[in-house]
């Protein structure tokens, strides 16, 4: 499996100049690729391949006095733009025929050097490396200093130099991770949970733990609105503009950051101390058109499943997504009598049959477990999400001891 794994980078200004050209270099091979291709559409003719997309856009081109500047940044970084630009067109190509899961995807777009991500990637071919101090050298850069959170358990194959809206820089490595020294990391056991997610509790577990919400964006909006109201006041194309622009964007990475931090840990703790888990196939798209839409997506549920997901697949964890129409609010976890409907403002109830007391997440999250199968057998067979790409960030050794930390 391939992880990434994020650090933060502090260039100086020397670095950062040189990474400001390297971005705006790997910025405009793409847009040359998206133009060549789009006029090759409009005279009819068949799209240029690869070779010599790379042979006009970039050897050539750096001949030229309008780009001998391209010989100024690593060829691989260019080379690299060549080919998420090849990918974004295959991508929207398998999304027009439904052969790509997911949303569908338009045709590449130009990017603009105003856009709130700018990002260069460094394969193994391109001599990089991690000094012996500690630092990132990469090619006509420097050696760069890096926050080290948390020790790499192998060799990187590539890093991506990322700046995101904020100014802030990172250093994203792609790990492929052992699954031998995974399983001996985290061994099994026999514990199995289903979860039930709501915004009242972020989960309900069915050994009645209630983990609450943090409601990080609640708690920060009269910040975000505070600085949102002075953005709006500075004249457009001003200094004063870009710093007010820089404040809403960490106020929103702040927020983003600390919620991305209670997932990782939320969901690893429960991969380390179950074998088995359950939860529910929400559609979080069409709860998000409601009048709650604000509370869920701060609750970010999709990312806490796909956490769940392929740190299950890592770990050789049993994860089951049982589907989003059981009636688990509904069903009496005691005798399996169904009661029916009960609106949100119902909170505890009383079975009808057996007369049981319910609290209503705590039923439901006994439901979920039940009809995943996991309440009567063993959680060791197989999960089976598919392929696992890449993530962006990994939870690494957060909630484990620093004896069992990779090395």
């Amino acid at each position: 499996m391939q992880l990434r794994y994020s650090f933060r980078l502090y260039p100086d200004t020397g670095q950062q100049t040189a990474l400001a050209k390297a971005f705006g270099c790997a910025r405009v091979v793409f847009n040359d690729a998206v133009r060549a291709r789009e006029d090759a559409r409009k005279a009819g003719q068949p799209f240029p391949t690869a070779g010599h997309l790379s042979r006009k856009l970039i050897t050539e081109a750096k001949r030229t006095v309008g780009r001998s500047w391209l010989g100024e940044v690593s060829a691989v970084v260019l080379q690299q733009s060549l080919r998420d630009a090849e990918t974004a067109y295959r991508n929207f190509f398998a999304s027009l025929r439904g052969t790509r899961k997911g949303p569908k995807l338009g045709a590449p777009r130009f990017k603009s050097r105003k856009d709130n991500r700018q990002s260069i990637r460094f394969t193994a071919n391109a001599r990089w490396n991690i000094t012996g101090s500690g630092r990132l050298s990469l090619p006509k850069i420097g050696a760069v200093k890096v926050k080290w959170s948390r020790p790499l358990p192998a060799v990187p194959t590539s890093v991506t130099v990322v700046k995101d809206a904020a100014g802030r820089f990172f250093a994203s490595f792609v790990i492929d991770t052992d699954p031998a020294a995974d399983r001996a990391r985290m061994p099994e056991t026999d514990g199995t949970i289903g979860i039930d997610l709501g915004l009242t509790h972020f989960a309900v577990l069915s050994d009645g733990t209630k983990i609450g919400s943090p409601r990080f964006l609640r708690r920060a909006e009269k910040k975000l609105k505070k600085t949102q109201r002075e953005l709006s006041r500075k004249q457009k194309g001003s200094k004063n503009r870009t710093k007010a622009r820089l404040k809403v964007a960490r106020a929103h990475a702040q927020v983003a950051d600390a919620r991305r931090e209670f997932l990782h840990q939320l969901s690893t703790k429960l991969i380390s101390e179950n074998q088995g888990i359950a939860v529910e196939d929400l559609s979080v798209a069409g709860l998000a058109r409601t009048r709650l839409a604000k509370s869920v997506h701060d609750a970010g549920w999709s990312a806490f499943i796909s956490m769940l997901e392929y740190k299950a697949e890592r770990y050789g964890r049993t994860l089951v997504k049982i589907g989003r129409f059981t009636p688990t609010s509904q069903v009496c976890s005691t005798c399996g009598v169904k009661d029916g409907p009960k609106p949100l403002s119902v909170r505890e109830w009383t079975c009808s049959a057996c007369g049981t007391v319910h609290d209503r997440d705590h039923n439901a999250a006994i439901n979920v477990k039940k009809a995943a199968g996991l309440a009567v057998s063993a959680c060791g067979a197989p999960v089976g999400p598919g392929a696992i790409p890449a993530q962006r960030e990994e939870a690494g050794s957060h909630g484990f001891p620093a004896g069992n930390r990779a090395a």
